[in-house]
């Protein structure tokens, strides 16, 4: 068995997985009780520990799936655009190797989720995949001939970050006009509330809004669907896959969300790029990243990840 591990801006999913991808076991635990008083890695290392107790487990090594920009070789949290507290610098696999005395590998969130789509998802099967989880913000990654594609450092894929609108609105990252800022959830929500008024709205009451028939959580929701598929336009021009996964849990909204954002960007991308292009809603749902950190162990352990 493999200890996966996902952290999370607000809680720690552990499971148990075994080479077949299948989680065995699993718990969830808060980061951020405190205020992130306490290092996340704290809690996360305690949190290992009392699971792997309360199993009875022993584990071969542990996969960590992990919020923030992360050197997925020496498996250091390397950025964080400032939004968690005693983060940054976090030695995540060592401190882990350390405490558990097995090996540890550590890789992205959004790239954890894309690698273990590809395992036993949604992904499986294919070779070129362009990943987007859209939620809270917007995460990314990328499947380029069959492989993960973290880039130099390990931190490719922030495809949330690449400016949509010159100019546009401010994004804690310090640009303007990130994707971000106008495809993920929170933008949905935002903008619903601004065109109708309403406080207190959430995605799956626009969605059901919309199912009912409002009138103006319609156009919140088209102009916002217009703006992911714009985005997604440009990532298809760039990596030319034969699918786009859509992952959060607004990717379960098949109809009002998977057609017509189909229909947008084949419709927007030049005709030789719609051929064969699929797009899809993942499936693992928020099991990805711990399946896709024990994916990730699994090959890291056949051939160690070098970088110059």
């Amino acid at each position: 068995m493999i200890l996966g591990v996902d952290i999370g801006g607000t809680s720690v999913k552990l499971g148990l997985v075994d080479r077949d991808g299948c989680v065995h076991a699993r718990t969830e635990v808060s980061v951020c009780f405190d205020g992130y008083e306490t290092p996340i890695l704290t809690t996360v290392i305690r949190a290992a520990k009392a699971f792997l107790r309360t199993e009875n487990a022993t584990v071969e090594g542990v996969g960590i799936s992990a919020t923030g920009q992360i050197d997925d070789v020496n498996g250091v949290v390397i950025g964080t655009n400032g939004k968690v507290a005693h983060y940054e610098g976090a030695q995540l696999k060592e401190d882990t190797e350390q405490a558990l005395h097995v090996p540890v590998w550590a890789l992205n969130d959004a790239n954890a989720a894309a690698l273990g789509e590809l395992f036993v998802g949604g992904a499986r099967g294919y070779r070129q995949v362009v990943m987007l989880t859209l939620g809270t913000g917007v995460g990314g990654g990328l499947i380029l001939n069959g492989r993960l594609y973290s880039g130099a450092r390990g931190i490719a894929g922030e495809l949330g970050h690449f400016t949509l609108y010159q100019n546009g609105v401010s994004c804690p990252c310090g640009k303007r006009g990130c994707l971000e800022e106008y495809a993920s959830t929170t933008a949905l929500i935002a903008r619903a509330k601004r065109l109708t008024g309403r406080s207190g709205l959430d995605g799956r009451m626009i969605f059901e809004g919309v199912a009912q028939g409002d009138e103006l959580l319609r156009q919140a929701l088209d102009e916002w669907l217009d703006d992911v598929a714009a985005g997604i336009t440009g990532l298809v021009h760039i990596f030319n896959p034969e699918l786009v996964l859509i992952g959060g849990g607004v990717s379960a909204q098949e109809k009002l969300l998977l057609e017509p954002l189909r229909a947008r960007v084949l419709s927007g991308v030049m005709p030789r790029f719609a051929e064969q292009l699929h797009i899809s809603r993942a499936t693992l749902g928020n099991e990805a990243g711990m399946i896709g950190a024990a994916k990730y162990f699994m090959d890291c352990e056949k051939e160690k990840p070098i970088r110059g």
